[in-house]
């Protein structure tokens, strides 16, 4: 079952502006929150990332030598330096969409620069966003995995509770969502503050023992590194990619929290703390090539402090899981919003930000991928060679939406837009090669839960476009219609008819059966037409278009942002102050629900045809996701094949 509302029409909106977030919070308030969601997940890196380098720096060889150590560190620091310091920080912060950031409102940017014939943007936009899912799940299970691994560091007997323990705090994370995160997040912030200063602090002491870690600092080592280790050395690299996950995160919650929030965060606190603390687990290997095994836990002493630093990794571990959660919410909803996924239920949890929402279907479904990954893998090295491939890939992606942004968004020249982007795309497409080296290791998960996601946008997009132009041809064109009725009316009744449809130049389904099966006409009537545009949010003066085409029929279309929720009834209210003699209660919404069969020849396969078909039945109520009083609504089933 379908309705008529079930293809949003894209609309090009005004130019952007590099604007800032949707907040009047003060900078340090939001300095704070950027520091507990946006780099959770960067900021627990350093659990594993320099050790699953330098291992795989050290080969089937066993202990780390001083020249691999000093090598992977300095391919780490300059990691952080190159792709998430200049590549996201400096300049991917400059291309918002209104204010907003990530992967679909680069996408919405990218299609407003170019104009019409951007299906290859949309497709990178598809693929961006079916790898953030990957990303969505390997991320808790990896991140809180390697937390809770840090007990064997206390004592080998927790070794046996180490997997269930995991998939306890897990379930715990996915059945809080449903509360909201605003209480959680108050808290984010400190305990994250807490954990950069302690990730420093742990660092000093080895790094005065080994002063010559530092030599790290110099890109040298990495180059030398490199060219001296072969296949070893590209291995390495997709574990040295490990240390830059979570910038996506930074560019996805710009929104959020604003661009000079997060950049000030990433330069005085962030930066610092994960280079001091990648120095110090070097510096410890070069005293102890067999610490190795544990690198981040053996900074501290063992006892009291070590089992303390496993429950603040814990915490942290939990506040990245979270970060990335919210994104997949945030990511459903654009995708809906922009005609790539069907409408699911979509739960508010705070009324006084819109940005916190609860998809349970969502929710469902990354638990249960999450769950089944942490049983398969059982360790968090096992699970690392899976991480890379789900976040490299996004950001070639990003990278190739950056150009066209930059290119005909900026209105720069093709060359010196080639010239800022070339760079960081060779190294992005460096790191997603290294890293296609582990597909048969567990790299296949996130490139099979992206190829799924892949298949169902695109077969939503595909067969909705299709149901589109075949509706179109079966309905009769609206102007005609009024026309007829204006000349010859049948009996009217009192009262306001509101007709939903997707298509304004035709007459809705629902009204044409509505005509054939009654034979009565409302004193008035309303096409309504609800429109996504490719910017995050309207401005309330443009949310509703009104157009008078009869004396008793008009057009009202209501224009809703890709971030925002459509509130019909909240909307309508402004189109009361525009001369709309509009009562909610003496007005009666019609709906066509639509089921589908598969024909003959519908321009897809067969089998996306039944999929299609699926995904629409799946489709949540479009009274529940517009939030029309279901009293208020009259539905009308008709049957159609694509």
């Amino acid at each position: 079952m379908t309705s008529d509302v079930a293809v949003p029409a894209p609309e090009t909106a005004a130019a952007n502006g590099h604007g800032e977030a949707h907040t009047t919070a003060g900078f340090g308030a939001l300095t704070l929150g950027s520091i507990g969601v946006v780099y959770g997940d960067i900021g627990t890196s350093p659990l594993y990332a320099f050790r699953e380098a330098v291992m795989a720096a050290s080969g089937a060889d066993g202990l780390p030598t001083p020249a691999a150590v000093l090598g992977v560190l300095s391919l780490i620091l300059w990691a952080l330096v190159v792709v998430v310091t200049l590549k996201y920080v400096v300049i991917l912060l400059r291309a918002d969409n209104n204010g907003e950031g990530g992967t679909l409102a680069l996408m919405a940017l990218a299609q407003r620069a170019v104009g019409t014939g951007g299906a290859t943007i949309v497709l990178l936009g598809i693929i961006s966003g079916a790898l953030f899912y990957g990303d969505a799940v390997i991320t808790p299970a990896l991140s809180v995995l390697s937390a809770i691994e840090g007990m064997k560091d206390v004592t080998l007997r927790f070794e046996p509770y180490i997997v269930p323990l995991t998939v306890v705090i897990l379930v715990a994370l996915f059945a809080v969502q449903s509360r909201g995160t605003a209480r959680v997040a108050a808290f984010f912030g400190p305990i994250m503050c807490v954990w950069f200063a302690v990730l420093a602090a742990a660092a000093i002491h080895p790094i005065i023992q080994q002063p010559q870690v530092l030599y790290a600092l110099n890109p040298l080592y990495a180059v030398s590194f490199m060219l001296h280790h072969g296949v070893i050395g590209f291995v390495t690299l997709g574990a040295v990619f490990l240390a830059v996950t979570g910038a996506e995160a930074l560019y996805a919650d710009l929104g959020h929290f604003g661009k000079r929030p997060i950049q000030f965060a990433w330069f005085s606190i962030v930066l610092p703390s994960l280079a001091l603390n990648y120095l110090g687990q070097g510096a410890l290997v070069l005293s102890d090539p067999g610490a190795i095994v544990s690198p981040f836990f053996q900074l501290f002493p063992q006892g009291f402090f070590r089992g303390s630093m496993v429950v603040l990794a814990t915490a942290a571990t939990v506040i990245a899981s979270q970060a990335v959660i919210t994104g997949a919410y945030s990511l459903t909803r654009q995708a809906i919003q922009l005609g790539l996924l069907p409408r699911f239920e979509i739960r508010h949890t705070s009324e006084a930000h819109s940005g916190q929402i609860f998809i349970p279907r969502i929710n469902q479904l990354l638990l249960v991928a999450v769950v089944l990954l942490v049983l398969l893998f059982r360790s968090s090295s096992a699970l690392a060679s899976a991480y890379g491939i789900s976040v490299t890939g996004t950001m070639v992606v990003t990278a190739m939406m950056g150009f066209v942004v930059v290119w005909k968004g900026w209105r720069w020249s093709a060359l010196t837009a080639s010239a800022l982007i070339a760079p960081f795309l060779f190294l992005d497409l460096t790191f997603l090669t290294a890293n296609l080296l582990k597909v048969f290791e567990g790299g296949w998960v996130p490139l099979a839960l992206g190829a799924l996601m892949i298949i169902l946008m695109y077969t939503w997009r595909r067969g909705s476009r299709l149901l589109f132009e075949k509706s179109r041809k079966l309905e009769f064109p609206l102007a005609d219609l009024v026309a007829m009725l204006e000349k010859r009316p049948p009996q009217r009744v009192p009262g306001t008819a509101v007709f939903l449809t997707s298509d304004p130049l035709s007459a809705p389904t629902a009204l044409m059966h509505s005509l054939k099966h009654y034979k009565v006409l409302h004193e008035k009537n309303v096409i309504l037409t609800i429109e996504t545009a490719q910017t995050p949010r309207i401005d309330p003066a443009e949310r509703v278009k009104l157009e008078q085409i009869s004396p008793t029929f008009s057009k009202v279309t209501l224009k809703f942002g890709f971030m925002e929720s459509p509130n019909v009834p909240k909307a309508l209210a402004i189109a009361r102050k525009l001369g709309w003699q509009f009562d909610i209660m003496s007005t009666s919404f019609f709906l066509s629900r639509r089921a589908l069969k598969p024909a003959a020849h519908s321009g897809m396969p067969r089998w996306q045809d039944r999929l299609f078909i699926s995904l629409s039945r799946s489709a949540n109520d479009a009274t529940d996701y517009f939030q029309i009083p279901s009293g208020r609504v009259v539905e009308v089933g008709t049957q159609v094949t694509i």
